[in-house]
């Protein structure tokens, strides 16, 4: 191979590894994300990641999660629930069109409960689908499985102690602590596509930054894109060893040119 081409090979491998990397705090070994959230390729350029597949979920999310203002249709990104609705449904990305606002369903999985509670046995609560809540791992609502199992983070409100009436908050470590390698995803109120109670004015929203699933009504909401099913070109991960291996190569290069100056 010439050494040209080597090169090419290997800065194209660091690359990928920075692009991957580059984005807001990914937290090792909190949460799922590491092996649940698989990098996904829209625009056929494999050194840039636009979306991850969500293997628990069977969605793919939008790697920016300021999609909306990043590609400028809207100037801050914060919409009204059924202007979000219109934005992501709209959604073609190099052909790829059936993007939504991610779904809210029963956290029980078989009814609503539009009460409201701070241990998570309700559809207005904190600790949706949280470890050790009355439906742990419950895939209802997408963003509060994303944010307490996928993400590993923390409720304002102590599952330990936190009851349908009383929230103990304040624990330690709460808020949007990991965000994986998302980029844009900030500690706001995120619209999902599912009505409050079949209102069809008033949709359900999701709090990255105390863990709170509410109805809201605000201006102040993001939006974010998912898909249902896996979408995108799968881009594969560099095995340590390979990286190994480069490094060797590139030491193996810088000798060989110490050899010719010499």
């Amino acid at each position: 191979m010439k050494k040209s081409h080597l090169w090419g090979v290997l800065s194209a491998c660091v690359f990928t590894f920075a692009t991957a990397t580059s984005h807001a705090i990914a937290v090792n070994g909190q949460g799922t994300w590491q092996t649940t959230l698989q990098a996904r390729d829209l625009d056929g350029n494999t050194s840039t990641i636009e979306a991850y597949y969500d293997t628990d979920l069977n969605i793919t999310w939008l790697a920016d999660a300021n999609y909306s203002q990043t590609t400028g249709y809207d100037t801050d990104g914060q919409m009204l629930w059924v202007p979000a609705i219109t934005w992501a449904n709209g959604l073609n990305i190099n052909g790829i069109s059936g993007w939504r606002l991610p779904d809210t369903n029963p956290v029980d999985g078989v009814a609503y409960n539009w009460s409201v509670s701070y241990d998570g046995s309700s559809d207005i609560s904190y600790n949706i689908s949280a470890p050790g809540t009355m439906y742990a791992g419950s895939i209802g609502s997408e963003m509060a499985h994303l944010f307490y199992i996928t993400l590993g983070n923390l409720s304002y409100c102590d599952p330990q102690f936190a009851t349908t009436s009383n929230c103990s908050g304040g624990q330690t470590g709460w808020g949007l602590s990991n965000t994986a390698h998302f980029s844009n995803l900030t500690p706001d109120l995120y619209w999902s596509g599912t009505p409050y109670n079949n209102s069809p004015s008033t949709g359900m929203a999701f709090d990255f930054n105390n863990g709170r699933q509410q109805v809201d009504a605000s201006f102040n909401t993001r939006a974010w894109a998912v898909h249902s099913g896996d979408v995108g070109e799968a881009i594969v991960p560099i095995p340590a060893a390979a990286w190994l291996f480069g490094s060797g190569l590139l030491g193996l290069v810088g000798i060989g040119r110490r050899k010719k100056t010499a």
